[in-house]
């Protein structure tokens, strides 16, 4: 999967506000805009919902913000609730990210993102493998013939769940060097510090983990960088190396993004991707990306579609190789 930064600022003056006022020119767009937050405050959802409040309101384009924090069902409570009121939704986007693909995989709620308006993927954190600062692996060839020499003694540290994000990152990185997905062993930690202390004493080879955080880790001499899941080198942390150009096909983002009621008029729609759009260029945005370590990824529309049906049939497939479909 190509994923690229586009800012749609001509769009915007196509489009029509809430308030009919003048869109790409830094003025406002949206008179008010409602933020549906599936999970609880403090989480990635509510950092990146109010984050993007915080710019879209800073900057002018949208007059008011407003946050509600809906929990439970693993997100299902509050993509329910923006489908059963749609009717009264015409100003709420709901952020969402990565699990909404997975777990309607795995059945934790019956919707998929085909059962709600797509607005635009707007940021992400890819992922990334790393080994202890003193690893006698320095990439990710050394990171296959470390396997390949023992095998039963190998095994990758994650902070999700067996079939989770970073379980499903380390098997897509050893799928894509012609190894067994299944074969090495999988080992989950609650908390960073228990993955590290594992790291470092050896019970793991390598620690799956986003790529935000293994830069502030690398950044504290702690571990090495061996393998990013983006096309390319990414600015932040311009030395660590990406899969691809060591030869492994591996291209993976955790995106989050936002989604609105089914059913909802066009022009309304538009004026939540012109918002979003014309966000890109403000300093109050890069202001709360860089705070935050968020990578641009901006999927609008249909490009927004066609990204989420490419990593449903890529984490799809990989989870039936797994045996967790």
């Amino acid at each position: 999967m190509k994923f690229t930064r586009r800012v749609m600022m001509t769009a915007a003056a196509a489009m029509v506000a809430f308030s009919g006022a003048a869109q790409a020119d830094g003025h406002q767009v949206l008179e008010e805009l409602h933020f549906l937050i599936p999970g609880g405050a403090g989480g990635g959802w509510d950092g990146t919902a109010r984050g993007t409040g915080e710019a879209l309101t800073g900057a002018g384009i949208v007059g008011t913000a407003s946050y509600e924090n809906m929990s439970g069902g693993g997100g299902g409570v509050a993509i329910a609730h923006l489908i059963e009121n749609a009717d009264s939704m015409g100003n709420t986007m709901m952020v969402n990210s990565t699990p909404i693909v997975i777990r309607s995989l795995t059945g934790v709620f019956p919707q998929s993102f085909r059962d709600l308006t797509l607005v635009a993927g707007t940021i992400g954190d890819y992922a990334a493998l790393v080994v202890g600062a003193d690893s006698e692996i320095q990439d990710m060839a050394g990171l296959v013939a470390a396997y390949e020499a023992d095998a039963g003694a190998f095994a990758i540290g994650g902070g999700s769940v067996p079939g989770g994000m970073d379980h499903l990152v380390a098997a897509m990185a050893m799928q894509a060097a012609d190894q067994d997905p299944t074969g090495f062993s999988y080992v989950a930690y609650d908390a960073g510090g228990a993955a590290m202390a594992a790291l470092l004493s050896g019970e793991i080879q390598a620690l799956s983990t986003g790529f935000s955080e293994a830069v502030a880790l690398a950044q504290q001499g702690e571990v090495r960088i061996i393998g990013v899941t983006a096309a390319d080198r990414v600015d932040t942390f311009a030395d660590a190396p990406t899969m691809m150009e060591q030869g492994l096909d591996v291209e993976f983002v955790n995106w989050r993004g936002f989604f609105a009621a089914p059913g909802l008029d066009d022009a309304t729609v538009e004026s939540m991707r012109a918002a979003i759009a014309a966000m890109y260029d403000t300093p109050e945005w890069e202001e709360v990306r860089a705070r935050n370590g968020w990578v641009n990824i901006h999927n609008p529309g249909a490009d927004f579609e066609a990204f989420l049906e490419a990593q449903e049939q890529q984490i799809g497939d990989l989870m039936r190789t797994l045996g967790f479909l």
